[in-house]
């Protein structure tokens, strides 16, 4: 027996009004940057208001301890402990500070995956430029089952050679959640530490950031779980704490880990402040409902579009979780080839179909991708499905 076809849920009462969003767009990208909504952005400008109505007050009178409460806040969240987890602006800032706290050197070895984030890849290249060591690659095919994933990654390890591997929770190019759990406990069973880039992941994914078990975990807050954007939290096992340094030396440097990481003089920590109104909205609204929302739209949004450019099920990926809440469609072969292509096509979808999409090149294709959001309708997608083929078709 075939699976129903993915129907959109009932709108949240109320969920769409606490948004500002430009009503003359259909926003269906919220995984790239977030949505804040109107009373967590109130509550961050209150907070900018007091710093700026007394600059010297602000920072030096209690701040680090507003820091601190925020971050064990946050922490408490996704199940991370309080004191080995440093707030900083965004995954790829902690991806960054992990790798230049390795301490490598000439003949070790980072392995990633063909599925990561853009950003960390240059960051380990740049790492690599700087050290002497290497990046390598390891191919997943999109369909792979889990067993398969865990396999290739297992294979891909050269124990006493690869001195990092980078795995991602929920990728961002190809919205594909990833058995993060068995491949943290496989490179384990080899010794080689990981860091798990779960940009995606807090308010999206149900997550237990010490059960997991990685060296080194990093999320926003500020896609999924509507925080103002520039708030992140980095979980670091404890026998890595000693050894992480900030990016910037502050006052704070003899402090050790996470203050030494966190405070960076005069940052405007006002989004971190403000992200546990972000949590309220989200808890508010019901942490399970607005995750089980959320993907069944997006479900809904890739078989209507899907099926307006005559793509059957089984060529839609499937995310691999009930809680997913992005989705891609792959676009005609050789529409989207480089980045550049993806680009240009966002913006035309954009601008001729006031949409906001995310596009990817991954795999010598394009893909479109999805996402599902409590300020989204079941309209917004039969709209694209009904105008995308038009406009793709004068494109080829």
């Amino acid at each position: 027996m075939s699976a129903p076809e993915p129907q959109p849920p009932e709108p949240i009462p109320g969920a769409r009004l606490l948004f500002s969003l430009d009503t003359s767009s259909a926003h269906l990208n919220h995984g790239s940057f977030g949505a804040v909504p109107v009373g967590v952005q109130r509550a961050q400008q209150r907070l900018r208001d007091e710093m700026d109505s007394n600059p010297m007050r602000f920072f030096t009178q209690g701040l680090v301890d507003r820091i601190v409460h925020t971050r064990r806040h946050l922490a408490s969240f996704l199940g991370a402990d309080p004191d080995g987890s440093a707030l900083v602006g965004n995954a790829t800032t902690g991806a960054a500070i992990v790798l230049q706290s390795l301490g490598l050197r000439p003949g070790d070895e980072v392995l990633l995956t063909d599925h990561g984030y853009g950003a960390v890849g240059f960051a380990v290249e740049r790492e690599c430029r700087r050290t002497g060591a290497t990046a390598r690659t390891v191919h997943v095919p999109l369909a792979a089952a889990d067993d398969e994933v865990v396999a290739i990654v297992r294979a891909g390890l050269r124990p006493g050679r690869t001195k990092l591997l980078i795995i991602d929770q929920l990728t961002s190019p190809t919205a594909r959640l990833f058995p993060t759990a068995v491949i943290v406990a496989t490179a384990r069973e080899h010794d080689v530490p990981v860091l798990v880039d779960a940009a995606h992941a807090p308010g999206m994914l149900p997550v237990a950031v010490d059960a997991l078990g990685a060296d080194f975990w990093v999320g926003n807050f500020h896609k999924w779980a509507y925080a103002p954007r520039g708030t992140a939290l980095l979980a670091v096992a404890p026998r890595w704490r000693d050894r992480i340094e900030p990016l910037v030396v502050s006052w704070e440097q003899a402090t050790g880990f996470p203050l030494r990481v966190e405070w960076q003089g005069t940052l405007d920590y006002t989004s971190w402040l403000a992200a546990p109104t972000g949590l309220f909205t989200l808890r508010t609204l019901g942490v399970d409902r607005v995750r089980a929302h959320n993907a069944a739209l997006a479900a809904y949004g890739q078989r209507v579009v899907g099926e307006a450019l005559h793509l059957s099920p089984a060529e839609l990926p499937d995310p691999g979780g009930p809680t997913v809440a992005m989705r891609l469609i792959p676009l005609p072969e050789g529409l989207v080839t480089t980045m550049a292509d993806a680009v240009a096509l966002r913006l035309r979808i954009a601008d001729a179909l006031t949409t906001e999409v995310g596009v990817s090149a991954w795999g010598g294709r394009g893909w479109l991708r999805l996402c599902g959001q409590v300020y989204n309708r079941a309209d917004d997608y039969v709209r694209l499905a009904q105008r995308l083929p038009q406009l793709l078709a004068a494109l080829r």
